[in-house]
């Protein structure tokens, strides 16, 4: 029988696990020319000609046809760059649709019913802090359990005797590792994630999004290991964050189960047609990651001479605590010279600011409004 009376609040028939969510915040995405955009970790350079012809010639009448359903011409791709099969692969609409697929499918929501310490484990995400800011709400979206654990003040990676002494656990069902560490840019080397991946009994997921920029890659271990899926994006080193392409590299039976509770049409035809045509010109964004990496150098170098702290990365971005000023100082003085870059007002990160790796031109004024900037602050 239909209720009568006064109308009920939309609210009502939202699920109280939503109503309490504090969701994902993206960096900002100014439309103004004027901007120096140093915020979000793109990649400074257009993407390749190749690439762009690909995609122009891509928009025509197809566009009314549904994609590949399982991007199969990228995969085969994938595999033969990466010297693995199709099936070790999973593309995604972006690399995080795939990191919140994995919470759904290896990670059992949070249940009172829980006792024993395997129940808990097979409902527990962990993750290091500060890391990729997803983590913890991809968590609270299947409403799991947390666990988090600090990282040591330099970033570097705990080792297994600190991670055993603290509330690490080796048995919980998901964990994340951003390797290189963001927001720090901290690289971690194969060996020393080698030594974390045998011991973990749960799914281990290493995002290598800025790998590119990085010294190793810990692709190896996804052979070594069956719980061990890396993480990868055409995002930040490719120059396609608008076509939204990520992918996941594991045992063929782990991403058959990630292939069971994907839409079947995630991935869009020209973010496939762009990825592809990407891996048939490499060697033109390895010159770009080169560039890329001089400059990170050269500014770490500069922002060093003048008394500011700098975490050595491995990424395309620094992480930088000021001198002589906040980093919310800095932050905001930047910005009245139209320099966007990113503060986290957390207690872990709220005395740095990250900065993205611009062009050798945006890197200039940036390094120029900084001396400006304490200049005037030391005055005071």
């Amino acid at each position: 029988m239909p209720t009568k009376g006064k109308l009920k609040s939309p609210e009502k028939f939202i699920r109280p696990l939503v109503r309490k969510l504090d969701g994902y915040v993206p960096g900002e995405q100014p439309q103004a020319s004027d901007i120096i955009k140093l915020n979000t970790n793109e990649n400074p350079i257009s993407p390749s000609s190749k690439v762009l012809q690909a995609i122009k010639k891509a928009a025509d009448s197809r566009l009314r046809l549904y994609p590949n359903p399982t991007a199969k011409p990228l995969r085969y791709a994938l595999a033969q760059l990466h010297c693995c099969q199709p099936e070790n692969i999973i593309i995604g609409n972006g690399s995080d649709e795939l990191l919140a697929l994995a919470t759904r499918c290896f990670v059992e929501p949070k249940s009172s019913g829980a006792k024993t310490m395997k129940e808990i484990a097979r409902q527990t995400i962990q993750y290091f802090t500060p890391s990729y800011s997803l983590y913890p709400i991809l968590a609270n979206i299947h409403g799991a359990r947390k666990n988090e654990f600090k990282l040591p003040q330099n970033y570097e990676l705990p080792d297994i005797s600190s991670l055993i002494k603290g509330k690490w656990n080796f048995q919980a069902a998901l964990t994340y590792i951003t390797t290189p560490n963001a927001p720090s840019g901290a690289g971690y080397k194969t060996s020393d994630l080698a030594k974390i991946c045998k011991d973990q009994n749960g799914i281990i997921i290493l995002d290598e999004a800025y790998i590119d920029f990085a010294k190793e890659t810990a692709l190896d271990l996804t052979k070594r290991f069956p719980n061990v899926i890396i993480s990868r994006t055409f995002s930040k080193s490719y120059s396609l964050c608008s076509q939204r392409i990520g992918y996941f590299i594991a045992h063929p039976k782990l991403i058959t189960a990630l292939d069971r509770i994907r839409d079947s049409y995630n991935t869009n035809e020209l973010g496939q047609t762009a990825a592809l045509a990407t891996l048939t010109d490499l060697s033109y964004y390895q010159k770009q990651f080169k560039h890329i990496i001089k400059a990170r150098s050269q500014t770490s170098k500069t922002l060093t001479a003048i008394g500011f702290d700098i975490i050595p990365s491995q990424t395309n971005f620094i992480f930088a605590k000021p001198n002589g000023l906040s980093a919310k100082d800095w932050f905001t003085k930047l910005r009245k010279r139209k320099i966007i870059t990113r503060w986290f007002d957390t207690k872990e990160c709220r005395d740095r600011l990250r900065i993205t790796i611009g062009t050798k031109e945006e890197m200039e004024k940036f390094i120029s409004a900084t001396e400006a900037i304490v200049k005037k602050s030391t005055r005071r």
